[in-house]
């Protein structure tokens, strides 16, 4: 039987690039979108920014902020560019969660979309634009949404309450100088539970990062509350203690 001559270490590497280009080439087009799951605090309650889906398969159904990611645009920049374009803000800060890609979430086709998560003060930011319909929803009254939406919405709730436990980031949702009650509507509010009000004060006070201002709640309904600042300064020099809050 006749021996094939050697490969040289050239005609190999030539191969496998010609191989890899092949590859390359007979890769599936899926499609790739950004969802933005933007969450909201006000009057004590935790609510969703929803748009009115325009897809007939949904018609009537509300759906989260989202679009096609662009040719040559990265990942942040196409979901920051979502909220501006449907919202007309331009001061969140949004932070990646997961991608989903059920090969049945999309009526059209497998698309995979990676969803991008925000907390913020609804009253300190202004909806620009209110195309579709677009405004917020009470989380508790959400039953349904388009797509496989509400299955990512409940994910990134589950994901917003570990994180708000593992950083003080609730406290950007408060005025700059709250009551305990306050602070105790929130977390219950995204938690989503009672807390024993003893205990909740005890918990916050052991970590001495507020700051009483010797100022009292004014025209409320009950009595009085003391006012507190966070002491963000202090909790940046020892944040790498910080242990998060076990509720």
């Amino acid at each position: 039987m006749m021996k094939r001559p050697p490969v040289s270490e050239e005609s190999s590497s030539k191969r496998l690039i010609t191989d890899a280009g092949g590859l390359v080439a007979s890769y599936p087009k899926v499609p790739l979108t950004v969802d933005c799951v933007i969450f909201g605090f006000e009057e004590n309650e935790l609510k969703v920014l929803l748009i009115r889906s325009d897809l007939e398969a949904y018609k009537g159904l509300w759906s989260l902020l989202g679009d096609n990611v662009k040719n040559n645009e990265e990942l942040d920049a196409a979901a920051y560019r979502v909220l501006k374009e449907r919202t007309g803000m331009a001061d969140v800060y949004l932070e990646q969660v997961r991608s989903f890609g059920s090969p049945k979430r999309h009526p059209g086709g497998r698309v995979i979309t990676v969803v991008y998560c925000s907390l913020l003060n609804i009253q300190h930011h202004e909806l620009k634009i209110h195309d579709n319909e677009l405004h917020w929803h009470s989380y508790a009254s959400i039953k349904e949404l388009a797509f496989d939406h509400a299955s990512i919405m409940h994910f990134c709730h589950e994901w917003l309450q570990k994180r708000i436990q593992e950083h003080p980031l609730g406290f950007s949702l408060l005025p700059d100088k709250f009551s305990l009650r306050e602070l105790q509507n929130l977390y219950e509010a995204i938690l989503g539970v009672s807390l024993d009000r003893r205990n909740f004060r005890k918990k916050f006070a052991s970590m001495g990062l507020l700051i009483d201002v010797n100022e009292l709640e004014q025209d409320v309904p009950h009595r009085p509350g003391k006012l507190y600042r966070f002491n963000f300064e202090k909790y940046e020099k020892s944040k790498r203690k910080w242990i998060g809050i076990d509720f």
